[in-house]
């Protein structure tokens, strides 16, 4: 098969992985003529996938082929799908020539299960060994290991890979084992724990390392061994099983608070050809997964808890609002909160205050009073705040109450005209 083609088959099939990220990335980059590539974000080229997702690196599927049959996955065993796989040097020869003509800024690279979970593992690993140690190639590589790998081929992967990332699949294992009965939540879990463990190892070692002296130099510390500076993501996929977003909000949590995640992914199921009787018939709104998006950024950063997002009695976060301004209606006796006096964790609870707004608001306040026009300066979405605060020459009145009016959702097309 030519080369040209199986890349398309094997991006194509790899477009269902969402972790395309390269934040957390060790600072490298080829200056003095030495290796081969960066991790800084100049210079680099981003490129959108034909359903308009933005992919900076060359994200693809060491192969299709896969022994497992998850019923939601299109590269199933009993998929009726083309299948391809590359060869170990033509991954390799593909980052490389694609990094120098500044199409990526590094490797996303995954695979089915072929032959075994450790053999498949080993190749993936010499896809980064190679990059590392014989092109010296020192962009992003973000590998996607394989939970029933062998501890050994895990460790491997961290030395050479940015991120490592596992796939818990589903919000939960009941999920899991009715729809991907061959893999193995507790497995899964292990092998987070075991990435979690060796990822916090390499950050007590880079802490502590040792100094080192050499005859005739200065001494200075000595480079800690390397593992995953990137840390571990993981992907859920929303809407081929039963779980509501309560649920999914609530796993997220416990993911980061027991492996400390860099990132939870979440991707919304797309049918796929074939589909067993168990799925769904039609992919849920894309919505959705941006409200969960949302929600998980509430929590990581805004305090809000995973346990007061979802404030519908379905368990389901509203698709008409987001879930601030959701949260912010339900509890309308929070509101309106003083600008000028309302401690940090109450103003970023305001509907249209993000972290860095609160931050320059709390200093502004320092020397004066805020008012209305201070808002408009700092670019506030002022429709949708206002009605929730109070300042120096504005009170809300009744438009608190007016903004609880429920708006229906809708999800436009590409080229629908948005209403008015």
């Amino acid at each position: 098969m030519e080369l040209s083609k199986k890349l398309a088959i094997l991006a194509d099939a790899a477009k269902y992985d969402a972790s395309c990220t390269s934040s957390g990335a060790a600072p490298r980059d080829s200056r003095g003529g030495r290796g081969i590539g960066s991790t800084a974000p100049m210079g680099i080229c981003h490129s959108y996938t034909p359903d308009g997702r933005c992919v900076s690196l060359l994200k693809v599927l060491l192969t299709n082929y896969c022994v497992y049959d998850c019923l939601y996955c299109v590269n199933r065993v009993t998929s009726n799908v083309p299948r391809a796989r590359f060869r170990i040097d033509e991954i390799v020869a593909l980052t490389l020539d694609f990094y120098r003509r500044n199409c990526i800024e590094g490797l996303f690279l995954s695979s089915g299960i072929v032959r075994s979970p450790d053999y498949t593992m080993e190749q993936l690993v010499e896809v980064a060994r190679r990059l590392r140690e014989d092109h010296d190639f020192r962009g992003y590589i973000h590998l996607k290991t394989i939970p029933d790998a062998s501890p050994e081929l895990l460790a491997a992967a961290g030395r050479h890979a940015d991120r490592l990332s596992l796939n818990v699949e589903l919000p939960t294992p009941q999920g899991l084992a009715t729809l991907a009965p061959q893999k193995d939540a507790l497995a899964i879990r292990g092998a987070m724990g075991r990435l979690h463990r060796r990822i916090e190892a390499a950050k007590d070692a880079a802490r502590e390392r040792a100094p080192v002296s050499l005859p005739g130099a200065p001494a200075r510390r000595a480079a800690p061994p390397r593992f995953a500076p990137g840390g571990q993501s993981t992907q859920m996929i929303v809407g081929a099983d039963a779980s509501d977003d309560r649920t999914i909000i609530t796993t997220a949590a416990t993911l980061y608070r027991d492996y400390r995640l860099r990132r939870v992914y979440y991707s919304a199921f797309s049918p796929i050809p074939d589909a067993a009787r168990s799925l769904p018939p039609v992919a849920p709104p894309l919505v959705r997964e941006h409200r969960l998006y949302q929600a998980d950024w509430l929590v990581r950063f805004y305090g809000f808890g995973h346990d007061e997002i979802v404030t519908g009695g379905d368990g389901m976060l509203a698709l008409e609002h987001d879930p601030k301004l959701a949260w912010a209606l339900a509890h309308r006796e929070r509101f309106p909160v003083d600008l000028n006096t309302a401690p940090r964790e109450l103003l970023l609870r305001v509907p249209g205050l993000g972290v860095r707004t609160v931050e320059r608001l709390l200093l502004a306040r320092q020397g004066r009073r805020l008012r209305h026009a201070d808002l408009k300066a700092l670019r506030v979405p002022l429709a949708k705040a206002l009605p929730f605060v109070v300042l120096a020459d504005h009170r809300p009145g009744k438009a608190l109450e007016a903004a609880t009016a429920p708006r229906a959702a809708q999800q436009l097309g590409l080229f629908d005209a948005a209403p008015a």
